[in-house]
């Protein structure tokens, strides 16, 4: 079975099925453009693509949703920089930081 990305609204995060809600990607939403702010995957998962299942299936949720994306987080816009088929979600306005 493929692992899954969900999106807990109420958390603002992305949470990988079957890491036990360990491995994520926090979020600030403004409109349809979403801040993919910070990614964890926990010591105990990493080393097994845990880490580019949740980027990938993430980006894929985002995708089929009509969303963008800013990749403030360095994982998340490396793993951008490397998937040329997820550089078009990428905000060309991101929205201003909060203060």
């Amino acid at each position: 079975m493929t692992p899954t990305v969900t999106d807990n609204f109420a958390r603002k995060r992305f949470e990988l099925d079957g890491s036990g809600g360990e491995a994520f990607i926090d979020y600030r939403r403004d409109g349809d453009v979403l801040t993919l702010t910070y990614a964890l995957v926990p010591p105990h998962l990493r080393g097994r693509g845990v880490g580019a299942a949740l980027v990938d299936g993430t980006l894929r949720l985002v995708q089929a949703r009509g969303e963008r994306i800013v990749a403030q987080c360095s994982f998340v816009a490396a793993y951008v920089r490397s998937h040329p088929e997820f550089q078009g979600l990428l905000a060309t306005d991101p929205p201003p930081a909060p203060i």
